[in-house]
């Protein structure tokens, strides 16, 4: 028998999200499964009961009924005891859990015989789970919304204006933090035509910022921030002196900061102190993004909007579900992703396999047994010991070779080599005609003085060098010319038919050659240009 899914709808407060949209129910019951939507849990993210109704679901009046009909709870939100209690005995949640935070909760599931699935608990380092990464993609709707509440706040343009009534400079943004949420908090405010800065404790995002048009503020302190997973680490206190350092000098400057610093099991830093609010410019405004969790600035209230200092500080905690049917549809996806690792034999019956690191990383409880936290991943097997030379070779000396790593080649094979050459080019010197001596002559400068030029180029223009090159070789056209033209006085007869008609085919071949080669250096080229 096919499975029930069920989705229910969400009590949390100010929760506007859903757990499954009607594009993803179609795509459930054609995985085998039954969905059933608690009347009205679309409602807050402008989906309603008929749209459900219309792509295949069953619409339940009543939590209670839903969740006692469900082998499968869809939720956004952990649930809360009252949920508990009507989960179905052996029954499955997969939901946002926190399990870290939360472990009077797991305990409450395991008395139900329940298996959870903790959809926060992914193993992230994996490339085959960013599908069903669902705190990377409601990460990535809260940073862009940050944004839009900055704007909201904030008494100015974001781009600079030059207007009949005056000059307007652009805003200056500062993001403390460059993960998935900061990173879509950049990208927002650099398409506004803000001046975006941002930082983060782990350097390797740097590229990232400025990839996003930002400018990433360097920490004049030396440590290495990530703490594994895609999280950063708690950093130590001389660090920690050096950020709030820069921070200060930051606050000075800019007209909006974004706080998005979160450590995992931990309340949020303080990033932002109150003699950093009240240096501030009068009108700036701070959107922290992690409120929820205790907040980065030592003044924020969580849920609220606070002016503090002539400097409004943005606190929402329900960010994401201020997007509500965005957010929502983008994790209806991440848990249609999860669904078909479950059931990959597409009969409606789920397997949840503990030997899958992703589906094990996600399960807290299988069965009723606690199962979080999950084993430490498995390293890859490190590379077999290279067998260790009979005797060292002696060093090369500095400067030979390429780069001084590599040995010159011994003189006598260099003096064979040069020898062999020079007595074929004394052969073809002496019985070559005096025409294709001088022809040759240029074909061996060509070919030597062409790979010098390539040999040297940068790597990242190898290919728009090429097509250069590649549409300049196309000099052949002018040979076919010659053999095309008809004869001056005291030449030859004309040269032969087949002749012609093959000169006739490399003009043809030689022009797609030119015309194609500069039109995909143009589209290379193209790529490299903002």
């Amino acid at each position: 028998m096919p499975l029930t899914i069920g989705v229910p709808r969400e009590v949390f407060a100010g929760e506007k999200r859903v757990a499954t949209v009607p594009d993803v129910v179609e795509k459930l019951i054609k995985l085998g499964f039954k969905v059933a939507v608690e009347s009205g849990a679309g409602d807050a993210a402008n989906f309603s009961d008929e749209v459900y109704r219309t792509a295949g679901a069953e619409i339940v009046d009543g939590a209670a009924k839903l969740w006692a009909g469900s082998d499968i709870v869809f939720k956004v939100r952990g649930p809360s005891s009252e949920e508990v209690g009507l989960l179905r005995d052996g029954g499955t949640l997969v939901s946002f859990i926190w399990p870290a935070q939360n472990p009077d909760l797991l305990k409450q599931l395991a008395t139900k015989k329940a298996t959870v699935l903790a959809i926060d608990s992914l193993p992230r380092t994996l490339s085959r789970a960013q599908k069903m990464d669902a705190l990377t993609s409601q990460a990535g709707v809260a940073g862009y919304r940050a944004v839009i509440e900055a704007a909201n706040a904030f008494g100015r343009f974001f781009n600079g204006q030059i207007t009949a009534a005056g000059k307007v400079p652009p805003a200056k943004v500062f993001v403390a933090g460059a993960g998935v949420a900061g990173l879509a908090a950049i990208g927002t405010a650099a398409g506004l035509g803000a001046i975006v800065r941002a930082n983060d404790t782990r350097a390797e995002v740097a590229d990232q910022v400025v990839s996003l048009g930002g400018e990433f503020v360097k920490v004049d302190y030396e440590e290495e921030g990530s703490g594994g997973g895609g999280y950063a680490k708690v950093m130590s206190e001389g660090f920690q002196q050096a950020q709030r350092e820069m921070y200060a000098k930051q606050a000075k400057e800019v007209d909006i900061i974004i706080t998005t610093a979160l450590i995992p099991g931990k309340p949020a830093p303080k990033l932002i102190t109150a003699d950093m609010v009240k240096s501030m410019k009068p009108g700036s405004v701070i959107v922290d993004m992690a409120a929820e969790q205790g907040g980065n600035c030592e003044l924020t209230e969580p849920g609220q909007v606070a002016v503090k200092h002539g400097v409004t500080i943005v606190g929402y905690t329900d960010l994401v579900s201020r997007l509500a049917r965005q957010s929502s549809t983008l994790y209806s996806s991440n848990l249609f992703r999860l669904t078909e690792e479950l059931c990959k034999t597409k009969d409606g019956i789920i397997d949840v396999n503990m030997e899958d690191e992703a589906i094990r990383g996600l399960t807290v409880i299988k069965e009723g047994s606690i199962t979080w936290p999950p084993p430490a991943p498995k390293l890859p097997a490190a590379p077999p010991a290279a067998a260790k030379p009979a005797a060292a070779a002696p060093a090369a000396k500095k400067g030979h070779g390429h780069g001084g790593s590599s040995e010159p080649m011994p003189g006598n094979k260099l003096a064979i080599m040069f020898g062999v050459v020079a007595a074929l080019f004394w052969f073809v010197g002496a019985n070559a005609p005096a025409a294709f001596l001088a022809h040759f002559t240029v074909f061996v400068l060509a070919c030597f003085v062409g790979y010098m030029v390539v040999w040297n180029v940068k790597p990242a223009l190898h290919t728009p060098l090429m097509s250069v090159t590649n549409a300049i070789s196309s000099i052949i056209a002018i040979g076919a010319l010659v053999q095309i033209a008809p004869p001056l006085a005291g030449d030859l007869a004309r040269p032969e038919e087949w002749i012609r008609w093959l000169a006739v085919g490399g003009i043809v071949l030689a022009t797609i050659n030119m015309f194609g080669g500069f039109a995909v250096t143009q589209r290379m080229l193209a790529m490299f240009r903002k």
